[in-house]
């Protein structure tokens, strides 16, 4: 492997890595959200109130229990879906990026470096 093809992987490696930083910081980020749903569905369901208020921009608003509770648990379906997204995307760079190292350390045994 010459030292362009090299500085090329290794290049593109760092180029997965930033890629995977990002997609865990979107996880995490999910993940946070979908807990702080589940939660509010949680006490929802604990409530024995018809109404309970929600945040709209930078007001509370009084609604319908059984409506928010259904809205919690759309969101909680699409960030569900949005998890395993990020979870397949993950996966296939976590391969590139190993299959990227294991080249690379190749490449520098071969050579002695």
């Amino acid at each position: 492997m010459t030292t362009k093809e090299f500085e090329q992987l290794a290049n593109q490696a760092q180029i997965y890595q930033q890629q995977m930083q990002n997609v865990v910081t979107q996880k995490a980020a999910l993940t946070m959200e979908r807990n702080e749903l589940k939660k509010a569905t949680e006490e929802i369901e604990n409530s024995k109130e018809e109404s309970v208020y929600k945040i709209a921009g930078p007001i509370l608003v009084k609604a319908d229990a059984a409506k928010v509770k259904k809205d919690l648990e759309e969101r909680l379906e699409f960030i569900d879906l949005k998890v395993k997204s990020i979870e397949k995307q993950e996966g296939m760079i976590r391969e590139r990026l190993e299959d990227l190292r294991t080249k690379l350390m190749a490449s520098e045994k071969g050579k002695g470096r």
